[in-house]
């Protein structure tokens, strides 16, 4: 397992161009957040696809390393996501993620993604890992 210090320094120097938070990890589960500008916008002032599923994605990755270390390549193999109603625009986004299996090759999870300060969820995101081999110590 890995710490939410040790996430959160690894997305910060992996991924410089993320603007994600790691909030919390744990419990088979990460939360992250995101503020959100006028670059993540789309026409009609909402919050655009890709940038709900690409916080979708950095929860579920922050949820696998939780569970399994820090094992950079573990990558995503699959992600399906369900828009279920429009984000408030200028809102940070709040990704909160429960993994449902995590094994030796996949590990597979969702996430519920909400405009902070809204209870009813945005999106609804299932997703995939996969873990690479570990060489025994």
């Amino acid at each position: 397992m890995a710490s939410k210090e040790a996430i959160a320094h690894f997305i910060r120097t992996e991924f410089p161009q993320t603007r994600v938070v790691v909030e919390a990890v744990g419990d088979m589960g990460a939360t992250v957040s995101q503020d959100i500008g006028e670059a993540d916008l789309r026409p009609g002032g909402t919050v655009s696809g890709p940038t709900l599923m690409a916080l979708a994605d950095v929860a579920l990755y922050v949820a696998v390393l939780g569970e399994i270390g820090i094992v950079p390549l573990t990558v995503t193999t699959s992600l399906t996501i369900n828009f279920l109603r429009k984000p408030e625009a200028h809102r940070r986004v709040i990704g909160q993620c429960r993994l449902m299996k995590v094994g030796k090759t996949l590990a597979v999870g969702e996430v519920s993604l909400y405009s902070e300060g809204v209870s009813e969820p945005v999106a609804h995101v299932v997703g995939t890992y996969a873990i690479p081999p570990r060489s025994a110590t």
